[in-house]
């Protein structure tokens, strides 16, 4: 038996290869969940779930636009319908846009905070409402971030956006703890993924100094976060709610 064998799951912008999104999937499907892959180009989601499927997981991709509440009633309408229920979340889609408090605008504001925090309440609230009509009990993880823990030059924007992850996910886990309901978040700190490549690219040698600052001289990877968020989905997490679960090779303990 998986650890979650049986259960309905849905990752956000899970379309990413490379991505954390698509590494939970894989790690969920590895231990027998039903995922359903999510991300706003429907062939993106559908690669991620075409190669679960060729490893003998169960996937299903959907196009979601994660900023619309239409996108999601119509996604859990779907869930609801084919199987009844939905056990896991996990709140995984966002962006970020890396620019100093005088060099962002408006513009930037508004849709980092809807693709990263607003979306993370739509999809929360409407998972919470379906869980608690089934009466199972369910969990629901939110991709936050180191910055949404400690101040990070040039994440204005992106740290208030997952600094209200975090504390969002503490006020539903206490409105919903008596119906076994529970939610966490998730805060990564360097990951090797696309956008460090970028990183890398452009500023090789501050690059490489960033890296040698981190306490284990190494960035994580997306399966360190992918087993994290297992865990957390897993009955093994059935008694922690309301809790914040760093993944930073220990940046910020310094």
């Amino acid at each position: 038996m998986g650890r979650l064998e049986g259960k309905i799951t849905l990752v956000t912008g899970a379309g990413n290869p490379r991505g954390l999104g698509a590494a939970t999937a894989h790690r969920f499907a590895q231990e027998g969940a039903y995922v359903y892959v999510t991300d706003l180009r429907l062939e993106d989601a559908e690669s991620v779930a075409a190669a679960i499927r060729e490893e003998g997981g169960t996937a299903e991709a959907v196009a979601q636009d994660v900023t619309s509440e239409a996108s999601w009633d119509s996604l859990l309408s779907a869930i609801k319908q084919g199987h009844g229920r939905l056990d896991v979340l996990v709140n995984n889609a966002g962006i970020a846009i890396l620019k100093s408090l005088a060099e962002l605008t408006a513009a930037d504001w508004e849709k980092q905070n809807k693709v990263n925090l607003d979306s993370v309440f739509y999809g929360t609230q409407r998972a919470v409402a379906l869980m608690r009509k089934v009466g199972h009990g369910g969990s629901i993880v939110n991709l936050s971030s180191i910055g949404g823990l400690v101040g990070v030059p040039m994440c204005g924007a992106y740290a208030a956006a997952k600094g209200g992850v975090r504390l969002l996910s503490k006020v539903v886990a206490m409105e919903c703890a008596a119906e076994n309901i529970r939610c966490n978040s998730v805060h990564p700190g360097m990951i090797e993924t696309a956008m460090q490549d970028v990183a890398r690219r452009d500023n090789p040698d501050g690059f490489k100094e960033i890296v040698s600052g981190i306490p284990m001289k190494r960035m994580g990877t997306p399966m360190d976060i992918a087993n994290m968020n297992l865990f957390l989905a897993s009955d093994e997490a059935n008694y922690i709610t309301g809790c914040e679960f760093v993944v930073d090779g220990g940046v910020t303990a310094m």
